[in-house]
């Protein structure tokens, strides 16, 4: 592994940091949120802290990864998760590039949990492919929890642009849904 001690990549670091934020905890995973509406600036105003035990960034392979007890947050919106991992374009921070085009993708594993609105998600996996404005939830044990609904299934996949929600059954467990009726439902 190398390390770079210069002032551009330290620009690099940084700038990673906050197209992943500006992308992870805008409407990525808050379904009551319109597309129109987003506002990056005001998501930019907002700080943003994210700890780990370690991080590393490959510009062989275009990636940046943060591992062990990885905790990020911008406002109300937090994820934790054993390893998040960015994959972005080439020169991503010295191009005029949107938050949106200079990243690929972005994966937390291991005992990810993402917490936005009133809602919490937990998941063995989340994948965000940001071309597609994709966020896709997989393992046996993944749930969305708003107040005292919940849904569940082995893979939860998120239309950011539609707002659709898609659960699927697996080998291991079926879709299962509990709403309560006194209640606002998982929107």
């Amino acid at each position: 592994m190398k390390t770079y001690h210069c002032r551009s990549s330290i620009i690099t670091i940084a700038r990673l940091i906050s197209i992943v934020c500006l992308v992870v905890f805008n409407p990525v995973i808050g379904a009551d949120a319109d597309p129109a509406k987003i506002d990056d600036n005001s998501a930019a105003a907002l700080p943003i802290h994210i700890t780990a035990d370690n991080l590393s960034v490959d510009r062989t392979t275009n990636t940046a990864e943060f591992s062990g007890h990885v905790v990020a947050g911008q406002g109300d919106t937090q994820i934790k998760a054993d390893r998040l991992k960015i994959h972005y374009v080439e020169n991503a921070s010295t191009q005029n590039t949107s938050s949106e085009e200079a990243l690929e993708k972005i994966i937390a594993s291991g005992n990810v949990e993402i917490k936005f609105d009133n809602r919490l998600a937990v998941t063995n996996e989340a994948v965000y492919i940001t071309g597609e404005k994709v966020l896709i939830l997989t393992g046996p044990e993944t749930k969305i929890t708003s107040g005292k609904d919940t849904i569940s299934g082995e893979k939860i996949t998120y239309y950011r642009q539609d707002g659709r929600v898609q659960v699927e059954s697996g080998q291991q467990k079926r879709v299962e849904v509990t709403i309560f009726s006194s209640e606002n439902g998982l929107n």
